[in-house]
């Protein structure tokens, strides 16, 4: 780290939840607002980090494994009833948490589309139930050892694709929110998902091969400068048109070979619009 110029109050090891809300404060102190905080169940599953969202008082719907467990929102805190030695000093769930996937086994699912893609409209079968996360401080109860006690009510939102994969959600939005709305936020990821493959694959953001701090922020900085010109320009050239008036064709990249011998396309790049080549040119002089 002292090699490649790593500053000294960044050599602490940190996680990515740690990680991802340290910036969130710093964007937040450049006085940027957020709608709804998304995220993978890479971050969903840390307990810390959806707390720390909710310390900050923003909204946010991220992903979790199946096997995450919760309570019913309905939940109480009883004390246990001790057969024998002193009486039990903590209040204890009069239910056990069970994974996600369990609590939305009996759920009402709804077809739900949430926008029109190339090929037509997206949809998948969708439930959501009100729970409170299993993430609170650890207890024993009973015989099951060490069990973590309720946390916050939220939502949990199952969702099931059109080819049998089955994703899991947790989101802290109203308890009067819509299923629709619901499924419309946790899609929304779908955005920042493409924008990030489109730095990758169209303006080199991962080509970076240097071994020095300040080289590789250099890099990244320069290369978002160019996808935040380009995304201008492409919002302008989509925005409101006049009733019949289609929008020129732009050069489709998602379809041509990659430069860089890393790169791997998705199929489904061709999906958000692409980044016409003349913008392109523009950006990298």
């Amino acid at each position: 780290m002292e090699r490649a110029g790593v500053p000294a109050e960044y050599r602490t090891a940190r996680t990515k939840p740690e990680i991802a809300l340290a910036e969130i404060d710093r964007v937040i102190a450049a006085a940027v607002r957020f709608g709804c905080v998304l995220a993978d169940a890479g971050y969903g599953l840390s307990a810390p980090f959806r707390q720390g969202l909710t310390a900050r008082k923003l909204n946010w719907a991220v992903g979790i494994p199946r096997h995450l467990k919760a309570y019913p929102a309905d939940v109480q805190m009883i004390w246990p009833v001790a057969k024998r030695g002193r009486r039990r000093r903590r209040h204890v769930p009069d239910i056990l948490s069970i994974p996600a996937e369990d609590m939305l086994a009996n759920a009402t699912w709804q077809n739900i589309s949430w926008r029109t893609g190339t090929k037509g409209k997206l949809k998948a079968r969708f439930a959501a139930v009100r729970v409170r996360v299993a993430d609170g401080p650890p207890q024993r109860i009973r015989d099951k050892g060490q069990q973590h006690l309720p946390g916050d009510e939220v939502w949990l939102i199952g969702e099931h694709r059109m080819s049998g994969e089955k994703k899991y959600y947790l989101a802290n939005l109203p308890a009067k929110t819509e299923l629709r709305t619901l499924a419309a936020t946790i899609k929304a990821r779908w955005i920042c998902e493409q924008a990030h493959q489109q730095l990758k694959e169209e303006l080199g953001l991962d080509h970076f091969e240097g071994r020095s701090w300040q080289g590789l922020h250099r890099h990244a900085l320069m290369t978002m400068i160019a996808y935040a010109f380009l995304q201008h320009r492409r919002l302008a050239a989509t925005g409101p048109k006049k009733k019949n008036q289609r929008a020129p064709a732009s050069a489709n990249f998602a379809s041509r070979a990659p430069r860089h011998p890393r790169t791997l396309r998705s199929t489904t790049a061709a999906a958000m619009p692409a980044l016409s080549k003349m913008d392109l040119q523009r950006a990298a002089a």
